[in-house]
């Protein structure tokens, strides 16, 4: 089982925007450390996500929780990661941390306070630290931008995306299409050097594509229908 912690949430409307957030991943843990009072913008901003909210779990300190629910491992978050000398900031990236969590156990996913996020007392209680990369010009993630990268490199390991699969069009597929191109441009009154322009643009196009096969097959069919008319 996976918790989602917010630590000493100071606004409603996070709370609604990260339990929303949690269901468009399927969480539905949540764990409020000390929150504020919680009014109707959180029941409004999560949507169709509230029931994440009438079930939550309130506590008044992360240990108090860790003891309580018996966690197993816990994964702290943090915008600020330290460097190699500094052990209880040494972090990993998002998709890291979904290609190495394969804990038997209660989990326990925790999100720091909207201002200050955690303390160092609280990140030496993680067992893993978790840092999303962002630009210097503006580090700092709201909370449910930072939990919304977390959930989705955890959901992708975990469940395959529901798109039909496609068959890329073959080399030989791609330079019939590139072919019949050929012979349209041929049959077309432009000047030899906007002939080759054109092809070479229709050519790198196509090379840079991802094109199914059926995608293929349906142009070459289009182009050949033209070549025909302009016979």
């Amino acid at each position: 089982m996976i918790y989602v912690v917010f630590m000493e949430p100071e606004t409603p409307g996070n709370i609604g925007f990260l339990a929303r957030t949690m269901k468009n991943f399927g969480l539905d843990h949540l764990v409020l450390i000390n929150p504020c009072q919680l009014e109707h913008e959180a029941y409004y901003q999560s949507m169709h996500a509230r029931e994440i909210i009438y079930n939550r779990q309130e506590y008044n300190s992360l240990p108090e929780f860790m003891e309580k629910e018996g966690i197993d491992f816990i994964v702290g978050t943090t915008g600020t990661a330290g460097g190699s000398y500094n052990i209880p900031r040494i972090a990993i990236t998002p998709e890291n941390l979904a290609a190495s969590l394969n804990i038997q156990g209660d989990i326990a996913l925790v999100f720091g306070r909207e201002g200050d996020g955690l303390t160092n007392q609280e990140l030496e209680l993680c067992d893993l630290i978790v840092s999303i990369p962002t630009h210097e010009s503006y580090p700092i993630l709201n909370i449910t931008h930072a939990a919304a990268i977390i959930f989705y490199e955890l959901f992708k390991t975990q469940k395959d995306y529901p798109v039909e699969d496609l068959d890329e069009a073959s080399l030989e597929e791609k330079e019939g299409l590139i072919n019949y191109m050929d012979e349209v441009l041929s049959k077309l009154d432009y000047p030899p050097h906007k002939k080759k322009n054109a092809a070479i643009a229709f050519k790198r196009m196509i090379g840079r594509a991802f094109i199914s096969g059926r995608e293929a097959h349906t142009l070459k069919g289009m182009f050949r229908r033209i070549r025909d008319r302009l016979n």
